[in-house]
């Protein structure tokens, strides 16, 4: 098996550290340990955490309190993974056979578009459409299906779009699985970080075969702990944690800690809170920047995210090379989607460096 290369992926490990504005991000601005734990006695605890092993499932502590996000949900449940991206490649590995059908959402985080190519299986996409507010095709999704499919992947809310399915699209979604007996993978990293809306509904609960992925790099402004998770039902769940031995094997113990202090129930409401505030501070900045340079986008109900569609005879990947290496501004082409000229662009950094960031897209533009 070989592996094609997650372009998006090789250029943000690349070049993210090294330019000058980050704009390529698709979380907000991340918060400090101080943040999350403002009390000095509750800190000075952390200091005390003994770095070996930890339990490599997640402590019973850490799986109760993913859990408790999810009705009825028990820590049986739940497997801790070193971040939602290690929880994707799991169920994509556990999952994806030569000769399988996978139909994935489009345009989407591409890392499973790669894995599953790569495990042999034969990729349909569910294409969203922007005519339609970026909503599914479900015609596209009902032709796609059939016996042969064996995993329906979902990202809600969407990246790189921040469209939100509807309940009833959620409904037609879990209705083509259960016919072809399909595993639903539902991809939920964003769900919190919506903008004016209430939190967008989970797949869980909704079908016998759902997986649900998350974590708290995106909603939670917490990348660096990378802590994320499966959820599922208790025989997926163990048998994916057969596999995670051969993978990371678990995540850090002040990870696990840390991570049981931000899903506290107040933490939790605390740091969403702190999410959505950044987002509708910094959103109306883009917005208007979008409208001054010609930028025609669907404004995204969710994540610190815009997907916009640019009119210049440039393509994407170009614009964007160019732009690093002119400006040391990074973002996301469309290409690396599989889509011509579109630019993904977050929102999600301090007001300041958004906008400085932004001017010098705007002065490259204009050179253009």
């Amino acid at each position: 098996m070989k592996l094609e290369q997650f372009q998006m992926e090789r250029m943000q490990s690349t070049w993210e550290n090294l330019v000058r504005y980050n704009l390529s991000e698709s979380g907000v601005h991340p918060a400090t340990i101080a943040e999350l734990i403002p009390d000095a006695a509750q800190r000075e605890a952390l200091l005390n955490v003994e770095l070996g092993y930890s339990q490599s499932n997640g402590t019973p502590e850490l799986r109760r309190a993913i859990a408790a996000i999810y009705p009825g949900a028990t820590e049986e449940n739940v497997i801790a993974t070193v971040g939602t991206a290690e929880a994707n490649f799991l169920i994509a590995w556990m999952l994806t056979e030569p000769g399988d059908d996978v139909v994935m959402m489009m345009p989407n985080y591409m890392q499973l578009w790669g894995l599953v190519r790569s495990f042999g299986a034969e990729l349909k996409p569910l294409p969203l459409v922007e005519e339609l507010q970026w909503a599914p095709d479900l015609d596209a999704l009902e032709r796609a299906v059939s016996p042969r499919t064996k995993l329906i992947a979902i990202c809600n809310p969407n990246n790189p779009t921040g469209s939100i399915l509807t309940e009833q699209e959620m409904e037609r979604i879990v209705a083509a699985a259960r016919r072809s007996g399909a595993w639903l993978l539902a991809d939920e990293v964003y769900r919190g970080a919506e903008l004016e809306r209430d939190i967008t509904p989970s797949f869980w609960g909704s079908y016998e075969k759902v997986i649900i992925t998350s974590g708290l790099s995106k909603a939670y402004g917490l990348p660096g702990l990378r802590i994320g998770w499966i959820v599922s039902t208790p025989e997926l769940v163990a048998n994916a944690w057969s596999y995670h031995d051969y993978t990371t094997i678990g995540p850090g113990p002040a990870s696990d800690m840390l991570a049981q202090v931000a899903l506290t129930p107040e933490n939790r409401a605390r740091l969403l809170k702190r999410t959505r505030s950044i987002l509708n501070s910094n959103y109306p900045i883009l917005e208007e920047w979008a409208a001054a340079n010609d930028l025609q986008f669907v404004p995204p109900q969710a994540g610190a995210i815009a997907y916009l569609r640019y009119h210049l005879e440039i393509g994407s990947l170009e614009l964007v090379e160019r732009l690093r290496r002119e400006k040391s501004v990074l973002i996301v082409p469309g290409e690396h989607f599989l889509m011509g000229k579109y630019l993904r662009i977050g929102f999600g950094s301090n007001a300041h460096h958004l906008r400085e960031g932004l001017e010098l897209i705007s002065s490259f533009i204009e050179a253009l």
